[in-house]
């Protein structure tokens, strides 16, 4: 029988006999039909010590069963948590206001009033520490295999997680929900439907203006006793006497909520939701000026350009003041180098060879057999996609035309028909981008990129050249090739306000409701495909070692959880949830409407209104899908919205050419021009783009990317480092130099004095008492 916890054993987390552990942080669930000795020492090596290749953390399984997986529970204490924040550079911020990598021995320097031992590492620090020492579980030289599975070699320094992930022999691995955390992280964030939508954005307003409301008050208060301004950047704080309380100041602008969700889910989820409350924030001026053109009344395509031609410079300063906002967001959680790293993904792949600047094993492969692949095979099937997604399109426009031409000959019974290609044409859209998505993942995977931002990168652009042209090229034909305006409005309005709330209901409250009858579906369709004999071949998948082994009958011994412990069934629950893989999907549905926005302004003013009222309603239904649908995310440490910040800034140029075309081609404002030619329009448009595009270019080149506050922040991080430094070496040089003094002058160690010969030291040198009494300087 497997040894269980009782509760009179001692409570002592690191021995063999511990009562209990501290909560689960991650579940490890082990194939049915996995080898005993497979699993056993992949135990063995997460609770071995690290001078044995371990990772030092407590496991615990759950009541085991025959013909069932083996389930562990896997925690460490708070000790290991801090010691594994230190080795992987975690940084946070001190007492004096700074960030800095984070360090045991000066702990209480990060204890600053608020925190302590138990609240000094997040949930999210917690889980990302205990994934750090579960991924750096490495191979040995000497092992050269699986335990039970020759055949899955193990090169040496190879991570032995992702080979069990790859080889099936784990079949999931998740973090486990703190339920209390989250609860009360539900009750501020999606549960609050009266309340305001906290967008997780605070105006950074400077020292000097924090001083000028403080100011303001102090005068009012002598003047009108008792009255003072309205509050509107929080609580002001006092006046800033250093740079260090200055950048407390800043902040002290952080969200609320941005902190709450960052230090529960990570830095990645905090990154896209800060996004998303500043884009909103920023969609307000447009949506106020676009309302404003709509109550009154204007009806003049000239005041449509004046419009477009402020939403293409505003677009730019979005984009840039995002940066600064976004290098404020990464240096007060420590990230704001991350994107620097050039660490291999965990899922690349080639010969294994010793790294020279490492010397740990690491996979290697030709960087010209990457690019090979791109440009040789990627790219020609990404096109032949786009060819035919433009085939489909025109298409369903061809088939709508002769309805219309059959609606005029025989009346309203060919009517009935003039939705079916539209309706038609939209499913195979939806078709379309679900198989590409999983053609896209796959062609990346086997591009066999070296660091995760360039798989990110080949893959986010494979997404969204193919997302842009399924959903815009109807448009630009609209536009371009029909130029008719009207139906351009129509359209622009339908896709962003129907599809947008199509998205909501399909992200957060369809998988929440008819989950379970789709499963049953999609698992009988899949069952029947896999047996004809003409899609047999689709489904056929590498078999792996684990899938012809006979279920282990013998338990494997490891202690065992309470069988009556609420983990137990929470895993359980959770593990039926679909796992969250990362943002793509949000930020997709951004670029979108960014693109909705921006790109036909001069058409649909509009389109930024509906947009801040999409986006109040997103903010809720993606709290209720990351604290509801899905398991909770991996964290991901992130300085910025990585390629997604490229992507937003080429729509934007792309919205410069498009609207700049519409203006020229539109009649309203041909009829200002009677007189000039097509020639003379066409140089006006190119006139007109490269103007704009010059602004934005200066916008670009003359704002900052990082603020003034956080850069002198970073420059005292270095020359306090620098410092730190040169202290160090100056106690070893002196302590060299006192040893080579005594070993020439024959003069006794530290600790065992002679008389007559006693050194002084005084003003960093050497003084040397001679018999005589006198002193003689070195």
């Amino acid at each position: 029988m497997q040894p269980s916890d009782s509760e009179d054993e001692v409570d002592s987390p690191d021995g063999p006999g511990s009562s209990h552990i501290p909560p689960t942080i991650y579940v490890i669930k082990f194939h049915p039909a996995a080898a005993r000795e497979a699993i056993e020492w992949l135990i063995e090596k997460i609770e071995a010590k690290h001078k044995y290749g371990g990772a030092e953390l407590l496991v615990r399984c759950e009541p085991q069963k025959q013909s069932q997986g083996v389930s562990v529970h896997v925690s460490a204490t708070k000790i290991k948590l801090l010691e594994v924040a230190e080795s992987a550079d975690l940084q946070k911020k001190t007492s004096s206001g700074l960030v800095q990598d984070f360090c045991v021995r000066d702990l209480d320097q990060f204890l600053y009033p608020g925190l302590t031992l138990d609240t000094v590492l997040t949930p999210a620090e917690r889980e990302y520490c205990v994934r750090h020492e579960l991924d750096s579980i490495r191979a040995k030289q000497e092992e050269g295999h699986v335990p039970g599975y020759p055949q899955i070699l193990l090169h040496p320094g190879e991570s032995i997680i992702s080979v069990y992930l790859a080889e099936e022999l784990i079949t999931d691995m998740f973090p486990l929900h703190d339920r209390q955390v989250l609860e009360s992280l539900a009750n501020k964030w999606y549960k609050a439907i009266f309340q305001i939508a906290p967008f997780g954005l605070q105006l950074s307003l400077d020292v000097e203006k924090y001083e000028f409301f403080q100011k303001a008050n102090d005068y009012i208060e002598r003047v009108l006793p008792g009255f003072q301004l309205p509050n509107l950047t929080g609580t002001i704080p006092k006046r800033k006497e250093s740079t260090d309380e200055s950048m407390d100041a800043k902040s002290e602008g952080e969200a609320f909520y941005t902190e709450e969700i960052r230090s529960y889910f990570g830095e990645s989820v905090a990154m896209y939701f800060s996004f998303l409350g500043f884009y909103t924030m920023a969609l307000l001026l447009p949506a106020a000026l676009g309302l404003l053109q709509m109550v009154l009344s204007v009806d003049t395509l000239t005041e449509y350009s004046l419009f477009a031609a402020f939403n293409l410079i505003w677009v730019t300063i979005i984009l840039e003041l995002w940066k600064r906002r976004c290098a404020e967001i990464a240096y007060s959680w420590g990230t704001l180098d991350k994107q620097c790293q050039v660490e291999s993904r965990p899922g690349f792949s080639g010969e294994m060879r010793q790294n020279p600047v490492t010397g740990r094993f690491e996979p290697c492969y030709p960087h010209w057999k990457t690019k090979l692949k791109v440009y040789m095979v990627s790219a020609p099937i990404v096109g032949l996609c786009l060819l035919g997604c433009l085939w489909m399109m025109m298409i369903a426009f061809f088939a709508e035309e002769q309805l219309m031409d059959w609606k005029k000959r025989y009346g309203s019974v060919a009517g009935i028909f003039m939705h079916v290609p539209s309706a038609f044409y939209a499913a195979l859209v939806w078709l379309m981008n679900y198989y590409y998505k999983k053609l896209a993942t796959g062609l990346t995977v086997w591009e066999n990129h070296r660091t995760q931002y360039d798989h990110d990168w080949h893959r986010v652009s494979k997404l969204v050249i193919f997302e842009f042209i399924n959903n815009f090229s109807s448009l630009f034909y609209i536009a371009f090739y029909i130029q008719d305006m009207d139906m351009l409005c129509s359209q622009v309005a339908t896709m962003l306000i129907v599809t947008q709330m199509i998205n909501h209901f399909q992200e957060a409250l369809l998988p929440y409701v008819v989950k379970k009858a789709y499963n049953q579906f999609a698992d009988s369709l899949v069952s029947q495909l896999r047996s004809h004999p003409l899609t047999a071949k689709l489904f056929e998948e590498i078999v792996k070692p684990v899938h012809g082994a006979e279920p282990e009958e013998s338990p494997v011994c490891i202690l065992a959880l309470d069988p009556k412990d609420p983990r137990i069934v929470q895993a359980k629950e959770e593990c039926d949830l679909d796992p969250y893989e990362d943002a793509y999907d949000d930020y997709l549905e951004m670029f979108l409407q960014f693109g909705y926005v921006f790109l036909f302004s001069s058409v649909y003013p509009m389109a930024a209104f509906w947009a801040v009222l999409n986006n109040v309603l997103e903010l809720k239904t993606d709290a209720f899908k990351l604290c509801r649908v899905f398991q909770r995310p991996k964290v991901k440490r992130v300085g910025s919205i990585g390629v997604w910040q490229g992507s937003f800034e080429l729509l934007g140029a792309v919205a410069v050419m498009t609207n700049s075309a519409l203006l020229c081609l539109s009649p309203r404002l041909r009829h200002l021009a009677p007189t000039a030619s097509p020639v003379e329009w066409v140089l006006i448009f190119v006139l007109l783009e490269h103007a704009i595009l010059a602004c934005k270019m200066a916008l670009m080149w003359l704002v900052p990317d990082q603020p003034l506050w956080v850069r002198q922040a970073l420059e005292k991080i270095n020359y306090q480092s620098k410092l730190a430094l040169k202290n160090e070496r100056g106690k070893k040089t002196r302590r060299h130099l006192s040893r080579r003094f005594r070993s020439v002058h024959g003069m006794p160690r530290s600790g065992s004095r002679s008389r007559g010969t006693t050194p002084v030291a005084q003003n960093g040198g050497l003084r040397h008492r001679t018999p005589s009494g006198n002193y003689r300087e070195y």
